[in-house]
């Protein structure tokens, strides 16, 4: 398990080339659970990059590929404002690093990733939120909450195709079986969102350790009832727990709390 980054509960950001002024807030927590004895996930938090990486391939192999994922992100840090082509670029990298890795098997090693990176986009700063595989980025804006990814699995296809049905995936045996991932011998090919960076707003960036255990209701509740973000992750990590814990469980709770002096009463 990799974590880079530190809590903080003020940070601003001013990137000259876009004159505008972004204050967030954030915290990041988590647990190997209740029945994994390594925690192969990651986390980065280093604006203006913000990310979850998780791990698979046995024994070591996913710590092995979480951390060389965040280790290449967090080497994005400083900069005012990012884009597409360096985070594709410490993907790839990342990718060459685990083929040095210890614990790497004939069979390969890979991790997903999800996250949020501040960027530049159509004129104005933008989240720009990428995601490999079936960890998670949601957005909460005024009680609503969004998934803002859509997993690369086996049951998310057959969901698109009208097979089965959201219930019937959550359930589904074959519910671990993801379509695309970084490492595996296959060049990493992130999707990509932009969101508006608006005050108030919140990012919940997680791995499938919380969605397994958390219905979208109960995230919504917890992010709702925890303003503070490290409350808010907290609880969310310990929910999981409680809920079972059957998988490493790994939570950033990000929120916009003014942008250009203009600040939301409080996180919705």
């Amino acid at each position: 398990m990799t974590h880079i980054g530190q809590d903080s509960t003020s940070f601003t950001a001013k990137p000259q080339a876009a004159e505008t002024t972004v204050e967030l807030a954030w915290a990041a927590r988590t647990d190997t659970g209740h029945r994994r004895e390594v925690n192969e996930d990651s986390v980065v938090c280093r604006p203006p990059v913000f990310a979850v990486a998780d791990g698979m391939g046995g024994h070591s192999a996913g710590d092995v590929a979480s951390g060389a994922v965040v280790t290449r992100l967090a080497e994005l840090a400083g900069a005012e404002l990012l884009d597409p082509i360096p985070i594709d670029r410490a993907l790839s990298l990342s990718v060459e690093d685990m083929a040095r890795g210890a614990g790497v098997t004939d069979l390969g090693t890979g991790t997903t990733v999800t996250g949020a990176a501040l960027a530049y986009l159509s004129g104005s700063v933008q989240w720009l939120v990428f995601n490999i595989g079936d960890s998670r980025v949601y957005q909460l804006i005024s009680g609503v909450l969004e998934q803002v990814t859509t997993d690369h699995s086996v049951v998310q296809e057959m969901v698109d195709a009208g097979r089965i049905t959201r219930e019937e995936a959550d359930v589904h045996p074959q519910g671990n079986v993801i379509t695309r991932a970084v490492g595996f011998h296959e060049p990493p090919i992130p999707d990509y969102r932009a969101l508006p960076v608006r005050p108030g707003m919140r990012l919940l960036i997680c791995s499938d350790g919380l969605t397994k255990e958390l219905t979208p209701y109960g995230i919504r509740h917890f992010m709702i009832s925890n303003p503070d973000p490290a409350a808010a992750a907290d609880a969310l990590v310990d929910a999981a727990l409680g809920n079972g814990g059957r998988d490493n469980v790994t939570v950033i709770v990000l929120d916009v709390v003014a942008v250009d002096g203009e600040r939301a009463e409080a996180v919705e």
